[in-house]
């Protein structure tokens, strides 16, 4: 109910908006947007056609501009940001986190993103540099390098005088990292530890062994798969000689979580999980038209078995008009099992100690729907047409097409994962192509065999 309300309210301000700009009320979307939050006002944007979002942006106050930024997706934030002077840009990533400061700058020209970095001071450059230089994609990419830092041989009433003195700690901070003299990881203290232990207590006597950190090349998929299982607010980064570079908050994994999610959407479709949904024709009917173009070949594939049984279509017309059953049979039992092994992959459920089991397991599906759907067809056919030899056809083809569909509703995947392939970019399509030749090929097969 309360995500439907919200899901209300932001409709109705885009229209409120949209009719506002219309009118040329400019000064009232002005105070309209001055009283929304940032990712209010992103929403706002990423809704908005493209004319219509140029005009906002212009209207939203500039202090705001590294916080919508942020909570952009990439095509609309590359957009408005390819559109920004340096100096304008650099403005607007002062007091933003070195992460995201890091996912502003990747998508710009390498001499626009240096003469940004130009603007910055030497302490700020040197933390986005060093995210920079890791892939966007890794625990180093998504890190934040402010960090507090503590010692183990210090009591913990000098920790507590200095953070009073330090006066703000970090957004979603749970525990201080504690470090030795070659600022190496040794271990964590909770503030809630910290809170209620005796001021006169050394930090080494009441913290955390640090065995729970995380290296900074780990791939951002097993970084939220971490954080979920474990119920992490954060957690600390090390390089490989166990030193201290970072920490990932729960920010940036709801953030990961949700980009897997439209990934694994949008890749079915052939799509980009970033694109906009008011991106410019010629942009989106290029993109798209590569997966239109992957489809054409399986569809010709499909067609080509078709026509190598001409001869069989002419002689029995109530083939041409059950022909297509089985495919799409095949088809919709292999994308259930695609859909289950892609969502296994993505959690880590799947690996080579239990995937023939899972083979067995679908295949055994794949057979007994078959033999079910076989049957219930056939049956249909014949009464249908009162043509016992074509229910025995399609039975056949059916029970055939469904084995194969559980089998390759596996196999797929797990084949495409190795080749380092998004199963779910590539599955979906691959799996249609197979059911539709088999199933084709054994129908008209067994009625050619027959009518002969």
């Amino acid at each position: 109910m309360a995500e439907q309300l919200e899901f209300d309210q932001a409709h109705q301000t885009l229209q409120e908006v949209s009719e506002a700009l219309e009118n040329g009320r400019f000064v009232h979307v002005r105070r309209q947007l001055q009283d929304m939050e940032p990712e209010d006002i992103a929403h706002l944007l990423e809704a908005s056609p493209r004319k219509s979002r140029e005009v906002l942006w212009q209207l939203t106050d500039p202090e705001d501009y590294g916080e919508i930024l942020d909570e952009l997706n990439e095509d609309v934030k590359d957009a408005i940001v390819s559109k920004m002077a340096p100096e304008k840009l650099a403005e607007a990533t002062e007091g933003m986190d070195t992460d995201d400061v890091a996912y502003v700058l990747r998508s710009l020209p390498d001499d626009v993103s240096r003469e940004v970095l130009s603007q910055m001071d030497s302490a700020d450059r040197l933390r986005v540099e060093t995210a920079l230089s890791y892939p966007e994609d890794t625990a180093g990419g998504i890190m934040n390098t402010d960090v507090i830092t503590i010692r183990g041989d210090v009591d913990v009433d000098v920790v507590l005088r200095y953070l009073r003195m330090r006066g703000e700690l970090p957004e979603a901070t749970d525990a201080l990292y504690v470090i030795d003299e070659e600022s190496m990881l040794i271990g964590h203290l909770s503030l809630s530890t910290i809170l209620t232990t005796q001021p006169d207590i050394k930090v080494c006597d009441v913290m955390d062994d640090a065995d729970e950190a995380i290296h900074v090349e780990t791939s951002d998929s097993d970084v939220a798969s971490l954080f979920e299982r474990r119920d992490w607010v954060s957690a600390p980064v090390v390089d490989s000689e166990h030193h201290l570079v970072g920490r990932i908050t729960i920010d940036d994994v709801v953030d990961i979580i949700r980009e897997d999610a439209e990934h694994s959407m949008m890749s079915m479709a052939g799509m980009d999980d970033d694109e906009d949904t008011f991106a410019p024709v010629v942009k989106s009917a290029r993109r798209r038209s590569i997966w239109l173009a992957a489809n054409v070949l399986a569809a010709l594939a499909a067609a080509s078995v078709s026509n190598m049984f001409e001869a069989t279509l002419d002689q029995m017309a109530a083939i041409a008009v059950l022909m297509t059953i089985v495919p799409s049979m095949g088809g919709v039992a292999g994308n259930q099992t695609v859909a289950l092994v892609i969502r296994g992959l993505a959690l880590g459920h799947i690996g080579d100690s239990n995937k023939k089991e899972l083979l067995y397991k679908e295949a055994a599906i794949g057979l007994l729907n078959g033999i079910l759907w076989a049957a219930i067809i056939g049956g249909i056919v014949i009464v249908w047409k009162g043509n016992w030899m074509l229910g025995g056809i399609i039975s056949a083809a059916m029970l055939t097409n469904l084995l194969i569909a559980g089998i390759a509703g596996v196999t797929i995947p797990i084949l495409l994962k190795k080749l380092n392939i998004d199963p779910a970019l590539a599955g979906g399509m691959a799996l249609t192509t197979i059911t539709d030749v088999i199933g084709l090929s054994v129908f008209l097969g067994l009625a050619t065999i027959m009518i002969s």
